[in-house]
């Protein structure tokens, strides 16, 4: 049975992750404490929690915790990034402290799928990804758990499954149902080569807006833009019946994919033409108007609005999950 629930990263302002100035946090953001309350008014089965929250306790407070979100009935994902939120080892401590038998791992600061922002060093970022892997997802393995690769808006469906066929059963995929458009991937393409690896996976939907460079990713409530939701995870389920997702609304910045520009294609394999026509006929559901404003209160400088925005959009995302019957599918044949 699929199970439904929260991360953090489509409330960042509410819950101090993100803010102005340096360091860049909110420091009246409630913190753990405010994402468990958001996740028990939704009903939230499953939870996946930022690990530096959870390097700072000490292990009798791990514990307390464990046993609390037992008593919540909510399975607990441990969120990490591979030598971006701190050492794996603190996400292994946490897992294992939680019985956590999934690590969300994030494997790269590249976003909008532009791997040329890094010019020369793409290479060089890939080859200290694939030296990470290989010496983490063995200990993950050998604790009888598993660190889900997320694609983070850089890498594409066949190299995830690259990643995982390399380096063995600790490692599997975090599928981030929304980051298939940033590397130009129709969204039930992507899905089909990924399925047989996806441990858990993050209901993230966006409105596409068409521009002069490419097309614009635009956050909204999962359901309203242009991700098929029930499509998708009929084909997931079918090789998990027992995965686990949570709602993240996209960042508080659009994403804009400038793939009209030759150099945006950099570090890329070809692609095919009706590879890249299902992408873009995919992207015309509910698309965002050439012309609508697609900012944020955050975009907009409009911190006053932050709280009511982040929090009505993850109560609309709540209920349009439930409308769709994600819980109730049937798997694909």
């Amino acid at each position: 049975m699929l199970k439904l629930g929260l991360n953090p990263y489509g409330l960042t302002w509410h819950l101090g992750l993100q803010g102005r100035g340096t360091p860049r946090t909110n420091p009246n953001g409630t913190g753990l404490e405010g994402l468990i309350a958001i996740a028990e008014e939704i009903e939230a089965e499953a939870i996946e929690i930022f690990d530096p929250w959870l390097a700072a306790m000490s292990d009798d407070e791990l514990a307390r915790l464990s046993d609390r979100l037992k008593s919540l009935g909510m399975t607990p994902i441990v969120s990490a990034g591979l030598d971006m939120m701190g050492p794996i080892e603190s996400a292994l401590r946490s897992a294992k402290a939680l019985d956590a038998k999934v690590i969300r791992l994030g494997l790269s600061p590249v976003l909008e799928g532009s791997r040329n922002a890094w010019g020369g060093k793409w290479g060089a970022l890939n080859a200290s990804i694939r030296a990470g892997l290989g010496k983490y997802a063995p200990m993950a393995a050998d604790q009888g758990r598993v660190l889900a690769i997320e694609n983070h808006q850089d890498f594409t469906s066949r190299e995830l499954v690259a990643f995982c066929e390399e380096f063995g059963p600790g490692l599997g995929i975090t599928f981030d149902m929304g980051n298939t458009f940033p590397v130009l991937e129709a969204p039930l393409d992507f899905t089909r080569i990924v399925a047989p690896y996806v441990k858990h996976a993050h209901l993230k939907d966006y409105r596409v807006q068409a521009t002069d460079e490419g097309y614009r990713l635009v956050r909204c409530a999962i359901g309203d833009g242009a991700v098929p939701f029930v499509e998708m995870m009929r084909i997931l389920l079918a090789h998990n019946p027992d995965l686990t997702a949570v709602l993240e609304p996209g960042a508080l910045e659009a994403r804009h994919i400038r793939f009209h520009s030759p150099d945006w294609w950099q570090g890329y394999a070809p692609k095919s033409a009706p590879e890249l026509a299902a992408c873009l006929a995919a992207a015309c559901r509910n698309r965002l108007g050439p012309d609508e404003d697609y900012r944020t209160p955050w975009e907009r400088g409009d911190d006053a609005a932050l709280e009511t925005y982040e929090l009505d959009m993850i109560r609309r995302s709540a209920a349009n999950i439930r409308a769709l019957g994600l819980d109730r599918l049937e798997t694909a044949q």
